[in-house]
């Protein structure tokens, strides 16, 4: 979550001015976010302006921008202004919990002037930020069918209640969000396509080129070793021949996830290309990378791949392992110095791990 500040001398008043000028505003407020719509694929960007037109206009005492994890089914602050922003970085709120998570479940707006005659109202949330909620405006934030988020004021209502034309006004700045939060998932896809391998989900060989300078730039300034392990399957041709190709890109598959289950969080894995698969392990010098390549070998012996498809298909690999600075010192040469020692395997006994310098390991 963003933490944001509260904007500098704003008296929490709503001054609404004559109808004129208020429409006039109101018609700034649109082009201007139009503007920062068709010029700007920085979702901050835009979220910064439909946050400023909302405090500007709406003067709650706090207002948050929440967001789905789908996955989890839960709400979360992405963005909040005011007092309790802070206090808001943890809180996690369940799909038709609160006022914010019914109005996400039904994706319909809600006016509550006072929370305590509403018996949907959480009151947990106030317990966590020490502050009072006295009324809450919560509008959902979709994209056609789909609730991408809640934005939520809370203690904006007035004596005289919430204006319908605020309403309207909120309702349009939330359409606004939900068209910037669906631009920026466009562009996060687009941006994966052009790094992902599509079978594996993988990182491609053209963003390891990129990945692998970056470490060997990392590694050179602050003296800390690498190392690449390089994974060719074993009779994969085999495969293919007798089941098909759907069950061999099946099998590519389940073989890379089977990669991201046994990487760290700081690992890189790619698909080389074919069934050729690549491991990066930062900080990582030799025997504790010989360490990590064992574990990928025996966790492809002891796999059975395709059960889905009805078959218990047991493939093996071909490893190769190379460490920079010692094999190499250049991007190119670390990952030929690799794929040599894979060959070497493929080409005598497979099913084990060449080591460059030490030759092919000894069971």
């Amino acid at each position: 979550m963003e933490e944001v500040k509260q904007f500098p001398a704003v008296e929490r008043r709503r001054n609404v001015g004559t109808s004129s000028e208020r429409e006039k505003g109101e018609v700034a407020v649109f082009q201007e976010l139009g503007k920062a719509l068709t010029s700007s694929l920085q979702l901050d960007q835009v979220l910064r302006t439909i946050m400023e037109k909302i405090d500007e206009f709406l003067r709650p005492d706090n207002w948050s921008l929440l967001l789905l994890d789908e996955e989890k089914q839960e709400l979360y602050f992405e963005l909040a202004v005011g007092k309790a922003s802070q206090a808001l970085r943890d809180v996690r709120i369940k799909m038709g919990q609160g006022i914010a998570g019914w109005v996400a479940q039904h994706g319909e707006t809600v006016v509550v002037p006072d929370t305590s005659k509403d018996t949907r109202f959480f009151s947990k949330v106030d317990e966590k930020t020490k502050t009072e909620t006295q009324s809450i405006v919560a509008v959902p934030v979709r994209f056609r069918d789909t609730c991408l988020g809640v934005i939520e004021l809370i203690n904006c209502i007035g004596p005289d209640g919430f204006d319908p034309r605020d309403l309207k006004l909120l309702e349009a700045l939330s359409d606004f969000a939900a068209i910037a939060l669906e631009n920026a998932r466009h562009v996060k896809k687009i941006h994966d396509l052009t790094i992902r391998d599509d079978c594996t989900t993988l990182y491609n060989a053209r963003h390891m080129s990129f990945i692998l300078e970056t470490e060997i730039y990392r590694s050179q300034r602050y003296n800390y070793e690498f190392s690449l392990v390089f994974i060719d399957l074993d009779h994969f041709k085999l495969v293919n021949d007798t089941h098909g190709h759907l069950v061999g890109s099946r099998l590519l598959a389940e073989i890379g996830n089977a990669l991201k289950v046994h990487c760290r969080l700081i690992d890189f894995a790619f698909r080389y290309g074919g069934d050729e698969f690549v491991v990066l392990l930062p900080q990582t010098g030799k025997d504790q990378a010989l360490v990590v390549a064992k574990r990928l070998r025996d966790a492809m012996r002891a796999s059975s791949f395709c059960r889905e498809e009805g078959l218990n298909l047991n493939v093996r690999a071909s490893i190769g392992l190379a460490t920079y600075p010692h094999d190499a010192r250049t991007a190119h040469d670390v990952i030929r110095q690799a794929d040599g020692m894979m060959y070497v395997v493929k080409n005598s006994s497979r099913d084990n791990i060449g080591i460059a310098q030490r030759g092919m390991l000894k069971e």
